[in-house]
């Protein structure tokens, strides 16, 4: 009579309850990590925010929670009876950094597109060239420029903060667009050409369409540095072309030698509003520019 052995059941094992939890793990952390980091740099932003609608007699409280809400901070931001002039400012920042950026990128673009497509001798030094002036020290500029604007008679002029800004802000338009344009498929000019483009053509016809997103994504980081320069403007600058970083630096309260903190904070709040702006407005821009250079198969 034959007699039959069962093999031990293995059908339920704890491994795989272990191996998911495991493998959840990399996602929490990663998610953590994400909101630590926003977490720690909106934290300054949103204080700025609460501070700029808190009552006066309320500066220095404590809660983190909104309180005592009101909208006097704002209105006083403008006024100019304490000898600030924050409206003037903020045009003369927004003028400033549209010229600043429009011209970097005019010549951005075109330098940009050399390095990364055209084959010339010593192209690599001028590249290394333009980054050695992107890490080169403003503030050992400010001397000369202060005496060559001065004997000039540029000193607190719109173009004695443009050009400057220009020169700070150049490297780093044209290192950002040159690895945009290097990644770019040759395929797209090259079928441009075949088809009876020059060398004009194919770079404004398809090349610059395509490089809209990247084009768009530098502008805004050219308007951000330019924007947020305080140093050349603080000594460059007096009355007329001061600009709102520096305004807000020498903001008077109502009181002497009592530092208006809600109105500087009101006016920062104010300076972020037109970065915002900008950056909703090319949302979509800088969220095409993940598939802008793909070409398919």
């Amino acid at each position: 009579m034959a007699t039959s052995v069962q093999s031990p059941d293995t059908s339920t094992k704890p491994t795989p309850a272990r191996k998911s939890k495991s493998s959840a793990w990399p996602t929490v952390r990663t998610y953590l990590g994400v909101a630590i980091v926003v977490v720690w740099g909106l934290l300054p932003f949103y204080w700025m925010v609460v501070t700029a609608f808190r009552d006066v007699d309320y500066t220095y409280s404590k809660n983190p929670l909104p309180s005592n809400i009101t909208f006097d901070n704002f209105k006083a931001a403008f006024e100019t009876d304490a000898g600030n002039h924050f409206a003037r400012s903020l045009g003369n920042s927004l003028i400033i950094g549209a010229f600043t950026t429009v011209f970097a990128m005019i010549v951005g673009v075109f330098a940009a597109y050399a390095l990364a497509r055209l084959q010339f001798r010593g192209k690599y030094v001028v590249l290394g060239i333009i980054l050695g002036a992107s890490m080169f020290p403003g503030v050992a500029l400010v001397t000369p420029l202060f005496q060559l604007f001065t004997d000039i008679g540029w000193i607190d002029t719109y173009q004695a903060l443009i050009i400057p800004n220009i020169s700070f802000v150049l490297p780093l338009t044209i290192y950002v667009l040159t690895a945009f344009f290097r990644d770019m498929p040759w395929e797209l000019e090259e079928s441009a050409r075949i088809d009876g483009c020059t060398k004009g053509q194919a770079f404004r016809m398809v090349i610059l369409p395509l490089a809209a997103p990247g084009l768009f994504t530098t502008a805004i980081l050219a308007f951000i540095a330019a924007w947020n320069e305080y140093l050349l403007a603080s000594l460059l600058s007096k009355d007329n072309a001061r600009t709102v970083t520096v305004e807000i630096a020498r903001f008077q309260g109502a009181l002497p030698r009592v530092e208006p903190y809600t109105t500087v904070m009101a006016a920062g709040t104010i300076v972020t509003v037109p970065l915002i702006i900008l950056v909703l407005i090319l949302q979509k821009r800088i969220v095409a520019g993940l598939t802008a250079g793909g070409v398919k198969g």
